[in-house]
């Protein structure tokens, strides 16, 4: 007796062909996309959800970004996306608040942070792609490996509702996160970094009350409460590994201790009925020693994953992206870019990236750890925030680091299509 198999025989991958293949349609990703479709240049942004729509991404659009923005001659329009401002940073230090950061003492020419749902940012960006006949946004599209040819990269293999594909690329930037599976498929090496703690996402529900506080401190506990206009957006923050303790002690004793730290989401906390309601950011700080390999660059959170302190991470992500349009647009249009102009992007985003991180460390060190760490009497704020608070043009400089960044990229990529919206 003969048996017959009852696997279904797998189909063949379907073949695409382009110029770059962009893998993760994130800040990142969707910016180096409009640079290079801006700059005619055919390329594929690979994305795996059907949508943009994912709660507690990073929401805040910095000046940085929005010069970016304007630089493009977007800026406009995407400021009629709603949004809300935020132009002073401040908080509770115990019972003390202290002001850290002043945004209209910089120099930026949009002086204020714009926080806006990511989701609302990335479809701004491709719907503004769309004029660009080079650029193709493949939704549902996820990457599974890459495609070499010896030591070189030459593509990504990905699937869709449709099956396996093979997109065969002259260079290929991976923008997939710090969970990107490009980085150990090409065999990169990570450096970590650590941090003390991880981060409990919520929303809160508002009322007409409101109050200009970003983050709350006590002994022992931390908050950041942002007013997102119609609801707080909120972020718990606990030592590194203890969610499963947080959870231990039930909803009821969570919900209590947010509302002592924030006494204004009072009757907002009733919206966190269930713990399906929290999600847990496990936080990461890392960078890959090398961003490159033959006809692969690694971006944003791809090639290091940033602190959530100053929530630079977007706009550090879209910096990327600038100067790697910057740099290699112009040789890609021509053809196929060497490791060197690869390594230019590292070199270049380097400095900056790091200079961040290290400030980040910092911060953790000397500011989140002391605030987790159980304390028999309140929390007394440091030195340098007691100083920062007392003299205002140093809120300008603390408020320039976070908001404008170390060596802030500008657009100098080219422009051959065209420019009508």
């Amino acid at each position: 007796m003969v048996s017959g198999s009852s696997r279904e025989p797998q189909r063949q991958p379907r073949v695409l062909s382009t110029r770059c293949c962009i893998v993760g349609g994130g800040p990142a990703g969707m910016m180096l996309g409009y640079l290079l479709g801006r700059a005619g240049v055919d390329a594929i942004v690979l994305e795996k959800h059907a949508d943009f729509f994912r709660d507690f991404r990073g929401d805040t659009v910095h000046p940085s970004t929005l010069q970016v923005m304007d630089e493009l001659g977007l800026i406009d329009d995407f400021l009629k996306v709603p949004h809300d401002k935020l132009q002073k940073l401040k908080g509770y230090f115990g019972k003390t608040l202290l002001q850290i950061a002043d945004i209209s003492r910089t120099r930026a020419k949009y002086p204020f942070i714009a926080f806006m749902p990511q989701w609302d940012f990335l479809n701004f960006l491709r719907d503004k792609g769309r004029r660009f006949p080079g650029l193709k946004v493949m939704m549902s599209t996820e990457a599974k490996g890459l495609i070499h040819d010896g030591d070189k990269v030459i593509g990504v293999h990905a699937t869709d509702a449709d099956g396996p594909i093979e997109i065969r690329a002259d260079l290929t930037v991976a923008c997939d996160g710090r969970h990107s599976v490009v980085r150990p498929s090409a065999g990169l090496e990570v450096e970590e970094i650590g941090a003390p703690m991880d981060v409990l996402w919520f929303r809160a529900g508002k009322s007409t009350e409101t109050e200009s506080i970003l983050a709350r401190i006590e002994a022992g506990k931390m908050m950041v409460t942002l007013d997102r206009g119609t609801y707080w957006q909120c972020a718990y923050v606990i030592t590194k590994g203890q969610y499963d303790a947080v959870r231990a002690k039930g909803l009821e004793s969570f919900r209590s201790d947010v509302v002592s730290l924030a006494p204004i989401l009072k009757s907002g906390i009733a919206d966190v009925k269930s713990w399906d309601d929290v999600k847990l950011l496990t936080v990461a700080v890392n960078r890959l020693k090398r961003w490159t390999r033959p006809g692969l660059l690694c971006i944003g959170d791809a090639a290091h994953a940033m602190s959530p302190v100053g929530g630079v991470g977007v706009n550090i992500a879209v910096q990327d992206a600038v100067a790697a349009a910057n740099i290699l647009a112009a040789k890609l249009a021509r053809g196929a870019v060497s490791e060197s102009d690869l390594t230019e992007v590292q070199r270049r985003r380097e400095f900056p990236m790091r200079m961040t991180q290290a400030m980040q460390v910092i911060v953790q060190n000397n500011i989140v750890s002391a605030a987790l760490k159980p304390g028999n009497g309140p929390f007394k704020p440091p030195l340098f925030a007691r100083v920062v608070n007392a003299v205002p043009w140093l809120q300008g400089l603390t408020a320039r680091f976070i908001a404008v960044g170390v060596r802030p990229e500008h657009v100098h990529s080219p422009e051959v299509s065209p420019s009508t919206n």
